[in-house]
């Protein structure tokens, strides 16, 4: 029995360092999975306590037959789908003041030149418009395997849905996100001549 199955177990017989030692070590990869798919510093940090308020209630349905992890990140895209459905916003749009706010930046390098961060921001900005233009089943699926590097069959098993589903909706988000990225194309020399 390994280190966090003794914990989980631990943790379904009412052991609350138990639980709270498991909040420790999924903490940040909630936070991310929920970030990634809200695209708000506050809605992930509501998400993520509502996933262990929900974890907690839930540990003792818990049979195991999935990774403690797939487990957390089934429980955090249901979370964060219920979440859109009675916000009932139909984009994840944010104003340029409350986006800059809330966006997770990528460290920059010192020596990076000036003009270099400005067009990597501007990069990013273009990607998260990007993103906020998926379907939410095509977002998640998306953010699993490319932010969170799930196999297809791990996102299957945490979606819950048949793999195929899981195949169908990346080829669509990644054929989406290449139209809205398709400017980039032109940029670097790769547009289809014809």
């Amino acid at each position: 029995m390994t280190d966090e199955q003794l914990l989980i177990k631990r943790a379904r017989d009412g052991d609350g360092e138990a639980f709270c030692e498991l909040v420790k070590r999924s903490k940040i990869t909630v936070y991310r999975l929920a970030y990634d798919l809200t695209g708000n510093r506050q809605d992930a940090e509501d998400m993520s306590q509502d996933v262990f308020v929900k974890a907690y209630q839930s540990i003792g349905k818990f049979r195991g037959d999935s990774r403690w992890k797939t487990w957390l990140y089934r429980i955090t895209v249901n979370r964060c789908m219920d979440h859109h459905k009675t916000h009932k916003r139909d984009s994840m749009e944010y104003d340029d003041d409350v986006q800059a706010n809330t966006r997770v930046e990528f460290p920059i390098p010192r020596h990076t030149a000036p003009d270099r961060s400005a067009e990597a921001n501007i990069i990013q900005n273009h990607i998260e418009h990007a993103l906020n233009r998926l379907s939410r089943s095509e977002r998640s699926v998306f953010v699993l395997r490319h932010y969170h590097d799930l196999s297809l069959r791990q996102i299957a098993e945490t979606l819950d849905v048949a793999e195929g589903t899981v195949k169908s909706h990346l080829f669509r988000a990644l054929r989406r996100l290449q139209q809205e990225l398709s400017f980039y194309r032109k940029d670097l020399g790769l547009e289809e001549r014809s």
